[in-house]
């Protein structure tokens, strides 16, 4: 029997399909990257019309006010003086399930901001953990398969889950959060909300500054117990999306505490641990938050589907003062998520009301389906031109990053770094007795139909992070170590 070898859709074998094609280690993903395009662009129309993820969601409008002083980071004007505001768009959900799913799930919880600045759209697209289960986006569409219906039964599959996790060892300390008490929140009032990616903001002096985006809940952290979940999710499955409406119905408006984490780029080029990994956090005690200002949730949307469902949040709608980072798994999102939404939505989804912005835009973008502000009339759809009307370049320009000493552009194996396991075990080990326990029980609950050389392979991950943490998955699970 001959081999049965991988290939693109196209026939073309593929020789790696775990790592992106960057320019250094640390560097981006280089777009000649063919197969990451592919399997992005496809999953991206895997599903109409809903979201292929976070399809499951509320939000509301608000403001942003500056309460500190950070424009020795950044010259973004939603920054530049301290009291200043800025309407805002939040929205929150579900990653996994559809749209009828249950808000009560135990799920990471999508939290998402779109600014609308006076130079532009600025969305800061995160969830409500400040990791993630993978480093390289060329995994994404894997990782979301074990996390939807199994192509035979239709039905969620614990095994898939837990055979990509076991196989998955950077996914450990994501898995650590989603199964602790913190992995189903009371709503979406009572989270904090992360950026999760390593972003950057550049001042007036064109330094850079590597970041990290926090915002955290004044209403404090309420999570709900697996067992009280499991009455919501029949009794009141849109439990979150209603506390958040009559929350601000009833005038008792949500707020966040706006923050950011700082790092030179010269701490990261000399950082032993790589910076833009999205499976570690930075430690609060070197690099403290540093607070930004305050974010009010104040008017609930007039329509649902105008507004939550068609609302497109992208980390490509970036602004001058602001930009991105390396980050393997950012820099596929910038494309997939943009690509996403013009599937989803229209190739002129960024003109619909909740997502154009409120300044002033001009460009040389034309036509398509559902264009319907005129289509910028008979100005020139190209550029250069010579007239002296027509939109020019601005002086704004983020400056270069370097991708290090080792900058050949290849396909590097992100699982050089294999410390899956401290950040893990240090969270485990600032848990108290009953969170422990808690944890344990969730895990053993979500694995015990699982296969056992699936259930002892997961297992050995956890003796690694901690040895407590290993032997009570082992014992709830009755497997003799």
């Amino acid at each position: 029997m001959s081999e049965k070898y991988l290939t693109s859709a196209n026939g073309a074998p593929i020789a790696d399909n775990q790592n992106s094609i960057t320019a250094g280690r640390r560097g981006p993903v280089s777009l000649e990257d063919y197969h990451l395009v592919e399997k992005l662009a496809h999953f991206n129309r895997e599903n109409i019309p809903e979201r292929r993820v976070h399809a499951k969601g509320g939000g509301a409008h608000g403001l942003f006010t500056v309460t500190h002083d950070i424009t020795q980071y950044s010259h973004a004007d939603l920054f530049s003086q301290v009291g200043k505001e800025t309407p805002v768009f939040m929205r929150f959900s579900t990653v996994g399930g559809e749209r009828g799913s249950a808000d009560t799930a135990r799920d990471p919880r999508g939290f998402a901001v779109k600014f609308y600045t006076q130079e532009g759209n600025l969305d800061v697209v995160g969830n409500n953990t400040p990791v993630f289960f993978i480093r390289d986006a060329i995994k994404f569409p894997d990782f979301i398969h074990t996390q939807k219906r199994d192509p035979r039964t239709n039905l969620k599959s614990p095994r898939a889950m837990w055979d990509f996790w076991s196989l998955s060892p950077e996914s450990l300390h994501q898995v650590t959060i989603l199964f602790s008490d913190r992995g189903i929140p009371d709503g979406f009032r009572h989270m904090h909300g992360y950026g999760s990616h390593t972003y950057s903001l550049v001042n007036k002096d064109g330094v850079r500054t590597w970041i990290k985006w926090h915002f955290r809940t004044k209403q404090g952290i309420k999570n709900i117990h697996p067992k009280d979940a499991e009455v919501l999710g029949g009794t009141n499955p849109d439990y979150a999306q209603e506390d958040l409406y009559h929350a601000i119905e009833s005038g008792n408006y949500p707020k966040w505490g706006v923050y950011i984490q700082v790092m030179s780029e010269e701490e990261a080029a000399n950082r032993e641990e790589n910076p833009f990994d999205v499976t570690k956090v930075w430690s609060h005690k070197e690099h403290p938050l540093i607070e930004v200002g305050e974010i009010v949730l104040n008017r609930n949307p007039d329509n649902y589907f105008a507004e939550v469902e068609q609302v497109a949040m992208a980390p490509s709608n970036v602004v001058p003062g602001t930009g991105l980072s390396p980050d393997r798994m950012l820099q596929g999102r910038i494309f997939a998520y943009a690509d996403a939404q013009r599937y989803r939505i229209g190739t002129n989804y960024q003109q619909l009301p909740v997502n154009a912005p409120k300044c002033p835009y001009h460009n040389y973008q034309r036509d398509g389906a559902m264009r319907f502000d005129g289509n910028q009339g008979s100005a020139p759809n190209y550029e250069p031109n010579s007239f002296s009307d027509a939109p020019k370049q601005t002086d704004h320009k983020n400056p270069a990053y370097n991708v290090g000493q080792d900058g050949a552009v290849y396909q590097y194996d992100h699982r050089e770094d294999t410390d899956y396991y401290s950040q893990a075990g240090n969270l485990f080990r600032l848990m108290n007795d009953e969170q422990k326990q808690l944890l344990i029980d969730n895990l053993v609950d979500s694995m015990r139909t699982v296969d056992e050389y699936i259930q002892r392979r997961q297992i050995a991950h956890f003796l690694k992070a901690d040895q407590a943490y290993g032997e009570g998955v082992a014992k709830g699970l009755n497997i003799k170590l």
